[in-house]
Parts: structure tokens; sequence; C-alpha cells
């Protein structure tokens, strides 16, 4: 079944003490549930290992209490009574085959430490570097606690091996790792012989795999994850470093992991990073060790996974978004399924479920971290209920994967398209700059739905209540979207925006319709997600003078959570968009807007020959309105039931949309649970007194 040309993915591979039964490699990622639900993180490991990952891990997992992220929800191996959480993770994991690995972090000098009140420890005394600049400062290690902080790890590797995992990860990337924050002279300022040369800045990661090997080697392996550059200029720890670490402490570990200096270099977006972004850092690392290689890049076709194995750039094909966007990536290559694969979007929606300490979300999987606590499966539905017909009006993400999921438990469903594709707002999106990978939300459903006999779509079918009343289908989901208001009522404006009628205002719908302003231009982004950023950019790339003005301290502000918000800066100023910060338009005037500092009230006028206001959206739930109003004659035309969903009950990011359209498909003919919690969680016990 299986593609002759990916069979080089399937060979076996030796890590330490352990093979991994093939190349497909889930590097450490977060989830945002971590130690609050345990049980839902190992879960959704456990699918992982039933859709054939030879390797998984965990996320960060935070060793000793000493060095803590609080706020961010993280694994913990502190003591004992941490192990059994762990354990469920790891059986979990192995399952069905797979290798289960624990990455170990301790924080330096990114762990603030705001739960235990400890003082933080680093290499050097430095402040702390965290996402919100925390005002706190690390105490610089000096010989007694660099003994003692590696009798912890080697306390934490004793409690991983009990915990049942086959793998440690030293953790050392994206700026968060104490051995990264030994190795580069950026954070370890040391005279001593833990500081200065790379031999002596290299002596802690030695230190502590000799420690762990001779501690529980036989029959743990130990992988170290390493920055494949911090880009942060001559002290930093470079690429050219990098490789004198891996040449100099060539067989130090069982494997070598290489990432990307920080986690925004890292984990890119599709709009900045390609697939495979990251090749020429690590093209030459694998011939300067005997052990393997594994490296990230957003991997999601097996074509170019092939290419970095043949060309000896890898080893192993480490993935983290793209085994969370579908968890059955490695069988749906074995049983030659290469079309049904649900690839990555890379909009990053996973990560902000760790950056806001909230469950993550994923666009193309809504079934992520909601196997355990809803009980749902990435690749199968429930059977249908006792009812038979489903129409879903608007084909928009919700829509689409209504649709898709309705016709997997088994009903017939007809999908009905206002107009003449399929897609919705992603159609639309999907067109504006760097967001072309976003179109794969429409382009997995569309191919799912096309293999469907139960499955019919309707073009050009705008739908009125008496049209849904008279069709006679059961149930009912209306899933029409939303439209961007013209008013400017946001946040910063709860009521409509004055405005000059001498004055051009457009909305991002007429941007996306292909009236795009030129000339002078002001954009209002009160939305504050990607959408303000995207369309400057458009603009500007068209010959537009361009303001951004924004009430926030950041332009597009909510990028921050999608690790994006710097990247999405620093294009725009080097398009020549000027960018106002912590103002706000109070009035659209006939030769530009009027603003006021959000802090002090000052006023300014801008001029312009057009305005953008990129504000709030309105649902548009008209049909669902007319038919709630007309709820009475449900009933005697076959109804058992009308839903609005997505965008058109509360607009949202894609995945709140894909979401509620897949949550739609699961309860349908569902007992009514009235008042109870729709979904399983775990309680904190308490404590004996």
């Amino acid at each position: 079944m299986r593609d002759p040309r990916y069979d080089i993915l399937f060979e076996p591979m030796r890590i330490g003490p352990h093979v991994a039964k093939n190349r497909f490699y889930q590097v450490p990622h977060c989830n945002g549930g971590g130690y609050r639900d345990p049980s839902a993180a190992a879960a959704m490991r456990g699918i992982k290992s039933e859709g054939g990952w030879g390797v998984i891990f965990t996320e960060q997992t935070e060793m000793h209490h000493t060095s803590e992220i609080t706020p961010f929800i993280e694994l913990r191996l502190w003591e004992d009574q941490d192990i059994p959480g762990l354990r469920r993770m790891s059986d979990a994991m192995k399952v069905h085959g797979a290798l289960a690995g624990i990455q170990l972090a301790y924080s330096g000098i990114n762990g603030p430490n705001f739960y235990t009140k400890e003082v933080p420890l680093a290499p050097s005394s430095l402040p702390i570097r965290t996402f919100t600049n925390d005002p706190v400062q690390a105490r610089a290690l000096d010989l007694t606690d660099i003994r003692n902080l590696r009798r912890w790890f080697v306390n934490a590797a004793k409690r991983s091996k009990i915990a049942g995992f086959d793998l440690i990860c030293l953790y050392g990337a994206h700026g968060f790792g104490i051995f990264q924050h030994f190795l580069s002279r950026a954070t370890n300022q040391r005279t001593d012989e833990y500081g200065g040369s790379l031999e002596n800045r290299s002596r802690f990661a030695r230190e502590v795999v000799a420690d762990i090997r001779e501690a529980v080697g036989d029959t743990t392996a130990i992988t170290m994850r390493v920055s494949l550059d911090e880009t942060i200029g001559d002290l930093g720890f470079s690429n050219a470093e990098v490789r004198d670490f891996v040449a100099m402490n060539a067989d130090l570990p069982d494997l070598w992991d290489l990432a990307h200096g920080a986690w925004e270099d890292c984990s890119g977006p599709s709009r900045f990073k390609e697939e495979a972004a990251q090749e020429l850092l690590v093209k030459g690392i694998r011939e300067l060790s005997s052990k393997p290689v594994v490296g990230v890049g957003r991997f999601t076709s097996p074509d170019v996974m092939v290419r970095m194995i043949r060309s000896g750039t890898l080893d192993f094909i480490g993935c983290a978004r793209p085994s969370i966007a579908d968890p059955f990536l490695p069988r749906k290559v074995e049983e030659g399924r290469i079309e049904d694969i649900r690839e990555c979007i890379g909009c990053n929606m996973c990560i902000t479920g760790d950056m806001t300490m909230s469950i993550s979300r994923c666009t193309q999987n809504p079934t992520f971290m909601e196997e355990w606590r809803k009980g749902w499966h990435p690749e199968r539905m429930q059977e249908k209920g006792d009812s038979e017909s489903v129409l879903v009006v608007g084909a928009g993400p919700a829509g689409l994967e209504a649709a898709r999921a309705l016709g997997l438990r088994g009903y017939q469903v007809a999908l009905a398209e206002a107009g003449t594709e399929l897609g919705g707002r992603v159609a639309r999106e999907c067109r504006l700059p760097g967001l072309s990978a976003w179109g794969r939300v429409r382009d997995y459903r569309q191919f799912q739905i096309g293999k469907m006999a139960n499955v019919e779509v309707y073009f050009d079918s705008r739908l009125t209540a008496d049209d849904i009343l008279a069709f006679g289908f059961q149930n009912v989901a209306i899933a029409t979207g939303s439209t961007w208001r013209r008013d400017g009522v946001a946040r910063a404006h709860v009521v409509p925006l004055p405005m000059d009628p001498g004055m051009p205002v457009y909305t991002p719908d007429d941007l996306m319709d292909g009236k795009v302003p030129t000339g002078t231009v002001v954009l209002f982004d009160d939305d504050h997600y990607y959408m303000g950023g995207v369309l400057a950019e458009l603009m500007a790339r068209r010959g537009a003078k361009v303001t951004l003005v924004t009430p926030s301290a950041y332009v597009s502000d909510w990028t921050r959570n999608t690790l994006e918000q710097g990247a999405i800066h620093r294009r725009l100023a080097e398009l020549g968009v000027e960018i106002v910060l912590n103002r706000a338009v109070t009035r659209v005037t006939a030769d530009g807007v009027a603003t006021a500092c959000v802090y002090t009230g000052a006023k300014r006028d801008i001029a312009a020959d057009a305005v953008v206001l990129v504000a709030s959206r309105s649902q548009n739930d008209g049909l669902w309105r007319d038919l709630s109003a007309r709820r009475e004659e449900w009933a005697d035309n076959g109804i058992r039931s009308i839903r609005v969903i997505g965008d058109a009950e509360a607009p949202g990011p894609i995945a709140w949309a894909t979401y509620a359209g897949h949550r739609f498909a699961r309860e349908l003919d569902m007992p009514d649970i009235a008042d109870a919690l729709p979904f399983r969680r775990e309680v904190t016990a308490l404590a004996a007194e």
C-alpha cells in the first residue's frame, strides 16, 4: 500500500539502547494542559502513538522546583508524586510501539519562579528573560549550586525512568534551557572553568550527560536539544559555534536534536517561514557526529521528508505542529493515503494555548486536546443518531467541517453555498499576502467531502427561511459567516465612529473583494490579530502610502501569542508603513482622521485619501433569526433542530469555526445534557491536613 519512494521513512533507527520503529519523531511541544490536565495531555500523545509516530515526546517538563515558568502551564517532575501522571503519559505513548520521551527543562535565565518564590539560578547574574519582561534577576550559580544542579538532573532522570520513559531530552534550545544558557556568551559571562572558551562553556553539558548516563544510561537514551543559531549577533551562540560544539562533543548524546534560535525563529508561522526553513542551518551537522540527528521545519510533505533523509541532512523527521494537525500523518503515508493528510497551515493557533495558559486548539484538527475531555478521535466519528438528514447552510470553515464530520457519521448531508466556491472566509483570506497555506483548511475538507456519496454540494444557493421550512430536512446548521463592520465599532468604540461622508471608508471585505485603495491611506486596527497587518502589507506592496494606527502598544497585538508580532512589525517597517501606537481614531474627517492618545487624550490629525477600518465583525445571522421567529413551524415541517454555528453565531478565529462545525456534527442526535459540564476535567485533590 505504501509508495516505495517513502520506504526510507519507515526504516528502524537506533537511539542509544533503543530502536525507533521509523523516522517520524514528534519533538517536544506544549499544549496548554501540562500539570493541570495530565489525562488530556496523555490521551493526546496516545493518539499520536496510534497514528504511527516512532518517537513521541512530552512538552517541556520542569525538573526542579527552583526553576519554573509560571504563569505558563507545563509538566512538572519536582518530586515522586509527579511520577504517576507522567507514567500515564508514557504508557499511552507506547501502546502502539512508539518510544516515549520526556524533555527535562531547567529554565535558568527564563524561570521567574513566581509560584515557588525561589531565587532564580543561572550561569550569570542577569535579568530574567521572559515574554513579559518580569522585574526579576537571577543569581549566578556558584560551584556548589552547579554540583547541586547536576544532582537534580540525575534525580529527575531516575524519576523519568520510573515513569517509564525511554528517552530523556536535555533542553538547550529556544533560549529556554540551562544548557543553552551555559553555551551562549550572551548569558554566560563567567570567568571560571564554566565560562570563556567553548570547551569551558560546554563543560556543564558534558558533566550532566555523563552523570545521567551513569545513572540510567543502560536503559534510557539521552538526546540534547540545541539551538541552531541564536541570531543575536557576536555574543550569541551562532551556527558556526553550534557546529564547533557538536564536533567537539560528537558522541556526547545518543541523538542531536537541532532547533533554530528563539521559539519565534523555530516555530514561525507559514506567513514568514516556509516548509524546511531550517535546512541550510542544519545541513552538514550530521557529518560531524556518528549520532543521529533530528531537525524540524513544519514538515508536511513526505517528498520533502525523503529529501531531508537522502541528502544526509537529517536522520529523523522532527514534527510538532504537523503532528498536531494530523496525528495520523505517518500511518497515512504508510497506507498510501497521502492525499488524506490534514496538513498544518502554520497559523500557530496551537501555540496560543500555551501562551494564554489555556487548552490548545488546532485550526485543522478540532479534536486536538479533546481526545480525553470529550472522547473525540481525529479519524473516527460515532455512528449517526436516529435522524437521517442534515442541511448545512454556508460552506465556510464551520460549514465544511460540519458537512465532513456529519458525512463520516453516515447522515445524508446537503451543503448549500450562496456563492460559487467553497471555503467562505478561508477562500478569501488565503489570497492575502503570506496566507496561501490557509487554503488547506478548505482543500482538505473539499477533498474529503468529494469522496462521500452521502454529501451533496449545491452552489448559487442563497436560501430563505421559506426555502428551509419547505425542504423537509430533519436538522439544519446555519453557518453563514460574518461581515466586517464599516462603522468602526470594536474595542475603542462601542458606538459608531463619527464619519464625514466625503471620505472613502473601506473594510477588510472590500479589500478582499479587490477594492484596494491607493494614495495615502490610514488603516485603523482595532481588531489586533493578523488582518490589520496583512492588509497594510497588501496596500503597501501595491504602492499606497500607509499609516497604521492602533490603540495598542503593539501592531497586531494578539499575534504575540502566535509568535509573529515582531516579524509583522519588521515587515511593515521594511515596506515603509508608518506605525502609530497607543492612538485611537476618534473621527473620520473629510481630510483624513482625527486621533487621540489612549493615555493622555492628546489630539493629532492624520491626512489621508482613504481610510480602512479593521474593527469588529457582525454575524450574518439574519436567516437564523428568521427561522427562530418561526420556531412553532419547525415540527410541522419535519424539522427536529436548527442550530447557528461558527462566525454566524459569534465571530472568532478560523479555529473557532472548525471547532464549532465539528462539535455540531458530534453532538447531533445526542442526549441533551442540560446543565452538565460538556467535557471531563481533572480536579485537584485536597492534601491531607
